[in-house]
């Protein structure tokens, strides 16, 4: 019954969008698109005894649903996702084009921070995903500026697009709640970012620098004070008949307002379905790099990301996190499936014994996983 009940609801939530974008459309000057995917993953835990002895497992990932409709300078843009178990909205957003140059966006989109679009280019992410750092959406409001050299962002964002006590949120978000035995009464809030970008250009060479500024603060409900976060980050996203070579080097830092007693050098996260612990401060350092080849049916990237996360707290017993993703993705018309075989140490996600980032390492060595996704896109 519950199911049903749960099916029932999903099926309403879906025809209440359709037919509110088919009104949209009727009355739209532009129109409005709509598109998705629908994907299925196979993984494989190395580290993983039933995992191995079963071959891995191939299981639904995710449908998802995007709606993009203008209608003169004004427009929206959203994403919802119906996962296994969950349903979310990645992002949502109206938006108004100032000229060819400025737009304005109000709602839930995407946090202006790190290398613009993605700093990896695996399924699996790059390791600032992790703490909240790439491909991050929260609520609030952007300003973007480009001139096709100069990309300005600026952006306040209010809070995460869920409540703090849940887990759902497409990429971490700061959580409030028991993790490991510790209990977090911490919530991000008043968050302002800028991003600055500049993009050179040389024949098949093209050359993307920047930087990028984070600060907001961190409610506690306990203590009932506000502590504070900061960040910033320089990167480099270049590309070269094919090629595309990804560097960033970033520096983060939460530091909360918790009741005397609790352990200040970890703070907890929640996103993607679970929650975790990482250091409250340290560095991120990204090195990617990948190769597309074109084929006669689509093309072929083939890639290695690397991360490397070391703490910067006041206990030595800390330790870095490391988290290398080798892969392949293979783009043929609607079909995209990217094969990921991931390395980690003391990272979460990828190691057996060490659900955390940067956090003491109960494991030893190097843990790995296999992982391939299949998705079909309309």
């Amino acid at each position: 019954m519950m199911n049903s009940m749960r099916l029932t609801k999903s099926a309403l939530v879906i025809s209440a969008l359709l037919s509110s974008l088919y009104t949209v459309n009727a009355a739209a000057e532009d129109g409005m698109n709509i598109g998705g995917s629908v994907r299925v993953n196979y993984g494989m835990k190395l580290y993983n005894d039933q995992s191995k002895d079963k071959g891995g497992d191939l299981n639904f990932d995710v449908l998802t649903l995007k709606f993009d409709g203008t209608h003169g300078d004004w427009g929206l843009s959203s994403e919802y996702r119906f996962a296994s178990g969950k349903n979310f909205i990645k992002w949502g957003y109206g938006y108004y084009n100032i000229d060819p140059e400025w737009q304005l966006q109000f709602g839930i989109n995407k946090v202006p921070f790190g290398n613009p679009g993605f700093i990896s280019n695996s399924w699996w992410f790059g390791l600032p995903y992790y703490l909240g750092f790439e491909d991050d959406f929260d609520v609030g409001a952007k300003a973007t500026f480009d001139n096709g050299k100069w990309h300005t962002d600026i952006a306040f964002y209010k809070n995460g697009e869920y409540n703090s006590k849940d887990n759902k949120a497409y990429a971490p978000d700061i959580f409030s709640g028991t993790v490991n035995g510790t209990e977090y009464n911490n919530e991000e809030t008043n968050q302002i970012n800028l991003r600055q970008t500049y993009t050179l250009t040389d024949g098949d060479l093209k050359v993307v620098m920047g930087g990028s500024l984070e600060y907001g603060q961190i409610y506690n409900s306990k203590t009932e004070k506000n502590g504070d976060r900061n960040a910033f980050a320089v990167h480099m996203d270049a590309g070269y008949q094919g090629w595309k070579l990804q560097l960033q080097a970033m520096q983060y830092e939460f530091d909360a307002e918790n009741p005397d007693g609790m352990d200040n050098n970890k703070i907890g996260l929640g996103g993607a379905g679970w929650q975790y612990e990482v250091a409250s401060k340290g560095q991120i350092y990204s090195f990617n790099l990948a190769k597309t080849i074109p084929t006669s049916w689509g093309s072929v990237k083939i890639y290695n990301d690397f991360g490397l996360m070391t703490p910067d707290v006041d206990d030595s017993s800390y330790d870095n996190s490391y988290q290398n993703v080798t892969g392949a993705a293979f783009s043929a018309g609607p079909i995209y499936i990217m094969a990921d075989f991931i390395m980690g140490k003391n990272m979460t996600f990828s190691t057996e014994m060490d659900d955390h980032v940067g956090l003491p390492e109960a494991g030893d060595g190097w843990d790995q996983r296999i992982n391939i996704n299949f998705g079909y896109y309309f």
